[in-house]
This record gives C-alpha cells, sequence and structure tokens, in this order.
C-alpha cells in the first residue's frame, strides 16, 4: 500500500510539473541517421535533449521520423512551445501536412523553430521561409496595389544548389502582362547556398549581437575544432537578426546563427551541427541551443 501511495504521489508530481505553465516545453525532433553513431551514442537529438533536461525551466520530450506518427502527433505538437528540428537525408518522407500545421502554428505565435545545420532544407524551415517571404513581398508592393496585387508564386526546384553567381532568392518582381494588367512573381527563397565542403576544418565563429539573449554566456569569438563549412550567399529572406558569423581559414564565411519573426512566431537556423562531429556535445551550441529555447519559448515582445 505504502509503495502503491509513494507511485501516485510521484506520478502526480511528475504530472504536476510537466503541466506547469512556467516550463518551457520543447520538442527536439531528429531524423536520426545511422552515421550519427559516429559522435553520439544514441542520436544527435538525444544529446540536445540529454542536456536540455537539466537545465532549470525545460520539459523536453525527444522524437524521430521513424516513431508513431513521426513523433509529429496533433497532442505532441499542442504540447509543444519551441520545436528544434535536425534532418539530413530524409526530408521528402516527412509529413506535408502536418508541416504546414506547424507553419500555421508558427504564423500563429504558438510554436517557435529552431532549426539546425543541415536543417536547412529541413520542410518546417522551407515553408517557415517561404512564408516570411511572402510577408515581406506583400509589404514591398506599393500600398495602392497591395490590395489587389496578385502574387504568382515560383518555388526552386527542390535539392538544388545555386550556382555563386546566380540571383538571389527570393526574389520579388512586376510582371506586365499582354493585356496591359501587371502581376506580381515572387521566387520563393532556396534556403541553399553556392558551396560546402565537408573535411572537418576549424570553424571560428564571431559573436554579432553579444546582448541578445542567444548569445548570453558565448564569448565574442570561439572556435568549433571540427566542422563542415557553408558558405555565402544563404539564398533566405532577410534576417531580422544575425546573432553569429563564422568564417574558415581558406576565406569562406556564413551567417550561423539567424532569426526571422513569421507572423506572430519565430524562427532560429544554427549552422554548426554536422550529424558526424561531435558539436552538440561541446559548451558552446549547447548553450546556443539551451539560450534560443528559453527565448523562443518566452512570449514574443
Amino acid at each position: 500500500m505504502k509503495i502503491f501511495t509513494a507511485l501516485a504521489l510521484l506520478f502526480a508530481f511528475a504530472m504536476n510539473v510537466s503541466a506547469d505553465p512556467a516550463l518551457i516545453r520543447v520538442l527536439v525532433w531528429d531524423e536520426r541517421q545511422p552515421e550519427q553513431a559516429q559522435a553520439y551514442e544514441t542520436f544527435l537529438g538525444n544529446a540536445i535533449a540529454a542536456h536540455l533536461t537539466k537545465q532549470p525551466g525545460f520539459t523536453v520530450k525527444s522524437v524521430g521520423l521513424d516513431d508513431a506518427e513521426q513523433g509529429l502527433d496533433a497532442a505532441t505538437l499542442e504540447a509543444t512551445d519551441v520545436l528544434i528540428w535536425w534532418g539530413h537525408r530524409r526530408h521528402p518522407d516527412v509529413n506535408h501536412e502536418v508541416v504546414r500545421g506547424i507553419v500555421e502554428r508558427i504564423k500563429a505565435g504558438k510554436l517557435s523553430l529552431i532549426a539546425l545545420h543541415s536543417a536547412h532544407w529541413s520542410q518546417p524551415f522551407v515553408e517557415a521561409m517561404n512564408a516570411r517571404a511572402i510577408e515581406d513581398a506583400m509589404k514591398a508592393i506599393p500600398e495602392a496595389e497591395r490590395a489587389t496585387a496578385k502574387l504568382n508564386l515560383i518555388r526552386p526546384k527542390p535539392f538544388t544548389v545555386p550556382k555563386r553567381d546566380e540571383p538571389l532568392t527570393p526574389a520579388l518582381s512586376k510582371i506586365q502582362n499582354a493585356d496591359g494588367t501587371a502581376a506580381w512573381q515572387l521566387i520563393l527563397p532556396g534556403c541553399i547556398f553556392p558551396a560546402y565542403r565537408n573535411d572537418g576544418k576549424p570553424g571560428h565563429l564571431r559573436t554579432l549581437l553579444p546582448e541578445h539573449p542567444i548569445a548570453k554566456g558565448i564569448p565574442a569569438t570561439w572556435d568549433l575544432p571540427a566542422t563542415e563549412m557553408y558558405d555565402e550567399p544563404f539564398h533566405v529572406p532577410v534576417p531580422d537578426a544575425v546573432v553569429f558569423e563564422e568564417k574558415w581559414d581558406a576565406g569562406e564565411h556564413f551567417r550561423s546563427g539567424c532569426v526571422w519573426n513569421v507572423g506572430k512566431g519565430r524562427v532560429f537556423y544554427f549552422r554548426p551541427g554536422h550529424e558526424t562531429y561531435p558539436i552538440y556535445r561541446q559548451e558552446f551550441p549547447l548553450k546556443i541551443i539551451e539560450n534560443a529555447a528559453r527565448w523562443l519559448g518566452s512570449p514574443a515582445p
């Protein structure tokens, strides 16, 4: 009887903790590639979740693509404030309808997204950037034309790396029709960059916005001992804040920590994190993810 009572009390305590409105509810979603075993014992998503679980103010759940309903059932998303996303090779396998729901939640201010490294091509990040690009385009159209403007959306060919001299996306232009009417064309963001190199060379990061909440406790400069290189230009809407910049000894550079407002919600992209380097076991990347989850999980100003 005493054992039963103790278990009942423990269960009630756990339920009360998880329901505490002061706690930020974090969902870590990970594609869970076998290659991650080179750097993580039980997948990189679990490494991130284990770190966040030790920090005050969070409840954390770690899920993967092969879980039931891909770990993204309606009840789970409803109970999530911040979604941390890592994907690489299986972006198309994610349920498109669920992604639409995720982006609608972001736009409504009910959910924030942290996209990591190769999640630049993940469906939630791409669709969130599409939504932001449409917002920017409508603001750019002259006010007198805005109410009646027809916006034709052009999607770049998916999973295609642009040449360095290709025009940047997103790109808005006005098209004159043969009948004299006009329409607006928006080439949506490719969410990609012209060059990458996976040679494990060190990356050198600089904190551009030291007063930003995501940069709390992060030094002015710091290094990743081994990482993959991404090179600008990054085909995304202009960020509202660029918190970190990264450079490599060969001369490449990248905006490695960017924030966007999307509707009433927010998105943070953090570039470091290749699946075969233990980046999410290092102090500063984990601290940045923790800071971002804490800031994004708080009410937007």
